[in-house]
């Protein structure tokens, strides 16, 4: 079957993608929404443009479809992706790295459903700490791009996830109940390596903006 995958960077898209892959199937395509609303209930903002770094990194074609990210408004846009993606690549379905967002999965679900196509959720209900651990055994190489919890604060933007951070961001979630995959909204990641990429993704800057315990990561 071939698929496209809804693709924002970050560790579940891409971790989403491999196993998509490894279950064997095609995949046609990533699909990226560049939303203008920081704040989107559906879509990762942080370093979305190196989304088309990704893509080359994985000799996939990108659709790349920006929305001013306005709730609900925003998932026409969605629709419009994928039906572009359909018409161009034949997709038969959607890939997604959804994991606990059940605002998130229904509304991708349902255009799925309108559409006729399929919605695959391989990460969906995934224990949030195998999850981590998997990403590590798996040899995913990845950043936080950006916090919005406390106690995380400016220093946390560009840390690896490895095997130092799952310890603890465990003890985060025992203290402060910090989802440990960020599936609460605390983080959001960026992929630079994995089995995927034909090579390391080079970052030459890291620029932090925020405050508080709102940071975010503009990478070149």
């Amino acid at each position: 079957m071939k698929l496209g995958v809804l693709f924002s960077g970050g560790k579940d898209s891409t971790y989403a993608t491999y196993l998509a892959m490894q279950a064997g199937y095609k995949i046609e395509c990533l699909i990226t929404l560049a939303s203008e609303n920081r704040e989107s209930f559906m879509f990762h903002t942080p370093a979305i443009e190196i989304t088309k770094k990704q893509a080359e990194l994985m000799n996939l074609p990108l659709v790349f479809q920006g929305t001013i990210g306005e709730k609900e408004k925003e998932l026409k846009d969605l629709e419009k992706a994928i039906k572009f993606a359909i018409r161009k690549y034949k997709i038969q379905g959607i890939v997604t790295g959804a994991v606990e967002s059940v605002y998130q999965s229904t509304r991708i679900q349902n255009i799925c459903n309108n559409l006729g196509i399929e919605c695959f959720n391989p990460l969906w209900q995934k224990d949030q700490t195998e999850l981590l651990e998997e990403l590590v055994k798996n040899n995913f190489e990845i950043i936080l791009s950006g916090i919005f919890a406390y106690p995380l604060d400016k220093s946390w933007v560009g840390r690896k996830i490895d095997g130092d951070f799952i310890k603890e961001i465990k003890k985060l979630f025992e203290k402060y109940k910090i989802n440990p995959a960020g599936e609460g909204g605390e983080f959001e990641s960026l992929v630079i390596n994995c089995p995927l990429f034909k090579k390391k993704l080079e970052l030459s800057e890291i620029n932090v903006a925020g405050e508080g315990n709102s940071w975010r990561g503009e990478f070149e």
